[in-house]
């Protein structure tokens, strides 16, 4: 899990010509934001049927410097990558055309998420191409890294998955967790997960003020969790009064006794040479544990945790911005290792402070 070091890892400095499929929606209008800053990339395509022809900044303002239109799907055109933002199930619809318009696709949406065709049955409304399903590499680089380098085709994780993945993952990995303990999952998340279609549920008149359960059980980035950990989770998705964020607090049940030094000892294992994860575990002033807020805007997650020995649990935090790490700079971030570029070419926005809510 640790990152590759400058000797293990080549970079170019060459330019690669990318494309943005469903660049109108909230997620869109961030991989553009990163894509048209990368030293890297250069923006030859931005597709939308809604708003064909029109400019890119009249959808996203803070675009509005970007030489930029909307032009329709059908008409791609040849790239060296492709970035798809699309709905979940239209990925899947179109990936030969994709695949035929770019060497490398990167699909934002959960059309590849999943490792077989049973589970898109269960999950979601099956699958048309589960003969891609293999080829998929979950985009997480801080789990994945070594599966990324090369990749062709590569699946950016559910920003619920990601938070909650982050934070527990190091305990499986450490050893402190089996997979026979009992883990309980609760993730509270901004507005813009619901997209730039939203429903009347998340308009900011039935959104302000709430912290609402929306997915009490079954929510599907349950199927990601517990593919990639290897044992089950009890999840519940809260939906909250922010724009920005996914804030996983996992409850987790270990067999044997642990100490704060076992816990330091598997996140400094896991995270302490990732240039995007910061850890936050309980420490002075008014951030003392992970907060979306902090991270706002950026690549950047953070994990934390809190050992309850009476109970004999351990809590742990994460948070992130779902826009960027759960899906438009974990996409970028992925395509970066994926392609050999540096790493954090694209990614090296800080965030703000103070800001709003996120």
């Amino acid at each position: 899990m640790a990152a590759a070091t400058d000797a293990e890892s080549e970079t170019t400095a060459e330019t690669l010509s990318a494309s943005v499929v469903g660049a109108s929606g909230f997620t869109g209008g961030e991989l553009l934001r990163l894509l048209v800053a990368h030293p890297n990339f250069e923006v030859a395509q931005a597709t939308s049927r809604e708003y064909e022809n029109k400019t890119v900044g009249s959808v996203h303002p803070n675009l509005r410097g970007a030489d930029l239109r909307f032009s329709d799907p059908g008409d791609l055109e040849s790239v060296d990558a492709l970035f798809a933002a699309t709905p979940h199930g239209v990925s899947m619809q179109h990936i030969e055309s994709f695949r035929e318009a770019a060497d490398t696709v990167v699909d934002l949406s959960a059309d590849f998420r999943l490792d077989s065709e049973a589970e898109y049955d269960e999950w979601y409304d099956g699958h048309v191409c589960p003969e891609y399903l293999d080829e998929a590499v979950y985009a997480l680089p801080e789990l994945f890294r070594e599966e990324l380098a090369g990749a062709d085709l590569v699946a950016a994780g559910g920003c619920n998955a990601t938070a909650t993945l982050l934070g527990l993952y190091p305990l499986f990995d450490a050893g402190v967790l089996d997979g026979d303990e009992r883990i309980v999952v609760d993730v509270k998340v901004g507005s813009s997960e619901g997209g730039a279609g939203a429903s009347k549920a998340g308009s900011h008149a039935e959104r302000s003020g709430v912290v609402r359960p929306y997915a009490p059980t079954g929510h599907r980035h349950e199927a990601e969790i517990e593919a990639i950990l290897g044992t089950g989770v009890s999840f519940t998705a809260h939906a909250v009064d922010m724009v920005r964020g996914a804030s996983a607090t996992s409850h987790v049940f270990p067999d044997s006794p642990v100490s704060k030094g076992d816990l330091w000892r598997a996140y400094r294992g896991a995270y302490e040479d990732e240039p995007f994860v910061r850890l936050v575990a309980g420490g002075g002033g008014v951030y003392r544990y992970p907060e979306p807020k902090a991270v706002a805007g950026t690549n950047n997650a953070e994990v934390g945790f809190e050992l309850d020995p009476g109970n004999e649990r351990v809590v742990v935090f994460s948070a992130i911005d779902n826009l960027m790490k759960g899906s438009a700079g974990q996409a970028v971030h992925a395509a970066n290792v994926a392609l050999g570029f540096e790493e954090t070419a694209g990614l090296e926005f800080q965030g703000l402070h103070p800001v709003g809510a996120p």
